[in-house]
């Protein structure tokens, strides 16, 4: 299991992801996929859903990446490494490759929680050996902070704005983690920027696993969330210990609480910091913020229930 030292000594051995790329000061995304790329031993192939990361790492000529790497559209991340695995495993078979190598695809939440759920339930259900990653920041933020159906209810986007008549999204977010977690795969986890060890024992677990993985990684948006750069970690943090996004794993079926917090904070720290939730701390939206904590409360629950 790493830690941080390891992760660095990893780091220094073989970067897999560079520096120099041209995403915002602030943004969860490399924090992720560095972490997550320096957890696999080995050679790596990456498939990548369009969207921010893909755009801000591959401005012709120049790449961050270091691995094998297949851009692909917003909704086939799943498809093209399903493929890419397919046919390593029939060289295999012909005895043209004795190597042991990874798979592991990347997209946003637009990409992954509606766009391209059809694709990953598809290779899920299949049986691919690959582990696919969700960067989760709440919305498409590449194409203008647009909502998806993981946008958190009560968040101003520029297709669900917060107004006279309404404060913003009306509806829950998608609960992705427990969608996928019901395909049966190996292994599920759900993680975040702000617990880097965390986020990297759950892909060392999801890499080493036969057959499909999927991690879902809390990635903070400054521009979309409206928050300042240097308070990424800190804002990603206050998700986890209020509980609005905990970190747990579903492993072989079994589920595990990978982090409990010492005190479980009120769902309006992590709320306030984000001016995307501004409209909720008006007068009239206060029974909004008690019917969030009521669903952060209620989901809590079921999830340790599930745990014990």
């Amino acid at each position: 299991m790493a830690n941080l030292k390891t992760l660095a000594e990893r780091e220094e051995k073989k970067r897999k992801f560079e520096s120099g790329h041209s995403l915002c000061s602030g943004c969860g995304l490399p924090i992720a996929v560095r972490t997550i790329l320096n957890s696999v031993d080995g050679p790596v192939v990456a498939s990548n859903a369009t969207g921010c990361l893909e755009v801000a790492t591959t401005r012709f000529p120049t790449s961050a990446w270091n691995i094998p790497w297949i851009h692909n559209a917003f909704e086939n991340a799943a498809a093209t490494i399903s493929g890419v695995e397919s046919a390593y495993r029939m060289l295999k078979k012909k005895g043209k490759t004795e190597k042991e190598i990874n798979f592991v695809a990347f997209a946003g939440d637009g990409g992954t929680y509606d766009i391209g759920l059809q694709s990953l339930s598809g290779a899920l259900e299949r049986g691919h050996d690959f582990t696919y990653v969700t960067l989760d920041n709440g919305a498409y933020m590449n194409t203008g902070i647009q909502r998806s159906s993981a946008t958190p209810k009560g968040a101003s986007t520029t297709t669900a704005p917060a107004g006279e008549e309404r404060y913003g999204k009306q509806e829950k977010r998608k609960n992705l983690t427990e969608i996928v977690a019901a395909h049966g795969i190996p292994y599920v986890g759900q993680a975040s920027i702000s617990n880097l060890t965390d986020l990297s024992n759950k892909a060392e677990k999801a890499f080493n696993k036969n057959g499909p993985t999927f991690l879902n990684v809390l990635s903070t948006c400054q521009l979309g969330w409206r928050v300042p750069p240097e308070k990424s970690i800190e804002i990603a943090q206050k998700g986890v210990d209020t509980c609005f996004w905990p970190l747990y794993e579903v492993d072989e079926g079994e589920y595990n609480i990978t982090y409990e917090p010492k005190e479980k904070l009120p769902v309006e720290e992590w709320l306030k910091p984000q001016k995307r939730f501004a409209s909720l701390f008006k007068v009239a939206n206060q029974d909004v913020v008690d019917e969030i904590q009521n669903d952060v409360d209620s989901d809590w629950e079921e999830l340790k229930a599930k745990s014990s």
